[in-house]
């Protein structure tokens, strides 16, 4: 029963009532509603979205219970399928679970997102049958859209340092030190209060990063010296293209400074240095980087093997020829890339072997010579050529397409979003 009150008010036209509220006429109407039916308010089609990010220690049955399914037929078909039983071995730390269930919990969706960056899914559906309702499961495809982040830091001790504070992922840095690595040598350029701002693809999926994309356009300012590109794609595919400066300069040099990502020098080029295994002065006509045992060991430059195996001193070694006029040298090594040999072509950056002990080495590290006509170079101290720059034709294009993400330089300059303590 619902009770309405009226107020029957009078107001004459040009005119204003004086009259008290007490004093207006009232009149209580009391009238009989029908109200709805209550199974009406629960929709059988009606469904709910879930979403739970796994944590350590976490079971399947568990994320299940946070992802509010409860449902007997679908738990059962998730132990006895094999094709799920890939979900119970990639629980890592860090992933999302999507579920979507129906009013009493009954699953209607989960999706699992699988490792090795393949941007796949394990899916598991239910489905309605000739046979009644049953579950199927199946790899496919993650429905996936790109976001544009951009993002600045400061150097305060390290590049990933910077990163990290910045929310920033490691896959970017890496992007990061590949661009600039001709111009800054990120083992002892870098200086606490450098900069850098990046424009980079974010791969996402229901709202949520799944991986990192292409960086589109960075500025890195290095001891006061500002160095800036921004990526062009090339007729060829995706991944043919480079970045450029904004006059069309092509930024990438012949040669990267260093064949390892991150590491430290450990012995530089010299005319002579006491040898730790021999024991004896001789000249050092290469650079040794310390690292890790199994470091990835990269092409400073495009090329063909020209020598894969063992030799000498050097252990497992790797020789490569670039442009007749220059070869590299990468020493003791623990092992090489898959599919390495004599007569293959490599491009700058691809991996070609790992760090190691091999030779007349007294601990982990790679070796790394700079020849050119046969003649050793200091690879820290030349200037390094540098590939070639857009043709006329294409600086039109290259303008329009890359303009929006440099103004996005402009715009976050000058900005700390890595403000930490």
């Amino acid at each position: 029963m619902v009770v309405v009150s009226l107020f029957s008010m009078v107001a004459a036209l040009g005119t204003v009532n004086d009259a008290r509220l007490v004093d207006i006429p009232r009149q209580q109407m009391v009238e009989d509603l029908a109200l709805p039916a209550l199974s009406a308010a629960v929709d059988s089609g009606q469904s709910f979205l879930h979403e739970e990010r796994v944590q350590r220690g976490d079971t399947v049955m568990g994320l299940l219970q946070r992802l509010a399914v409860d449902d007997p037929s679908a738990i059962d078909f998730l132990k006895a399928s094999a094709t799920t039983q890939s979900l119970f071995r990639q629980l890592s730390p860090g992933k999302n679970l999507t579920a979507r269930t129906g009013p009493q919990g009954e699953l209607q969706t989960l999706i699992f997102p699988l490792n090795g960056g393949k941007d796949q899914a394990l899916v598991v559906e239910r489905k309605a049958g000739d046979e009644g309702e049953r579950f199927s499961a199946k790899e496919q495809a993650l429905p996936l859209e790109i976001q544009v982040v951009m993002k600045t830091a400061e150097i305060r001790s390290s590049l990933f340092g910077a990163s990290d504070a910045a929310g920033i992922p490691d896959s970017v840095a890496t992007q990061l030190a590949d661009i600039f690595g001709g111009d800054i040598d990120f083992h002892r350029d870098l200086r606490k209060g450098d900069r850098f701002a990046v424009i980079y693809e974010s791969i996402n999926h229901l709202g949520r990063p799944v991986r990192s994309g292409r960086i589109l356009a960075a500025e890195f300012v290095n001891n006061g010296k500002t160095y800036r590109a921004a990526w062009f794609a090339l007729a060829g595919g995706e991944n043919s293209g480079g970045y450029y400066t904004a006059d069309g300069k092509n930024i990438r040099k012949a040669f990267l400074r260093s064949p390892l990502e991150f590491s430290r020098i450990t012995s530089g080029f010299s005319t002579a240095r006491f040898h730790p295994v021999l024991q004896k002065w001789r000249a050092h006509k290469g650079v040794d980087y310390g690292a890790p045992t199994g470091t990835r060991v990269k092409a400073t430059g495009d090329g063909m093997v020209e020598y894969v195996g063992v030799q000498g001193g050097y252990g497992k070694v790797v020789i490569l020829r670039h442009q007749n006029r220059f070869t590299t040298l990468y020493g003791h090594l623990s092992g090489f890339a898959p599919g390495l040999r004599r007569g293959s072509r490599v491009g700058q950056g691809d991996v070609i072997g790992f760090v190691g002990a091999t030779g007349l080495a007294s601990g982990p590290h790679l070796h790394y010579e700079f020849r050119v006509n046969d003649v050793h170079q200091n690879p820290l101290a030349m200037a390094l050529p540098s590939a070639p720059p857009l043709e006329p034709q294409q600086l039109g294009l290259f303008r329009t397409n890359t303009g929006p993400h440099l103004a996005r330089l402009d715009l976050i300059r000058g900005f700390n979003l890595a403000q930490g303590d």
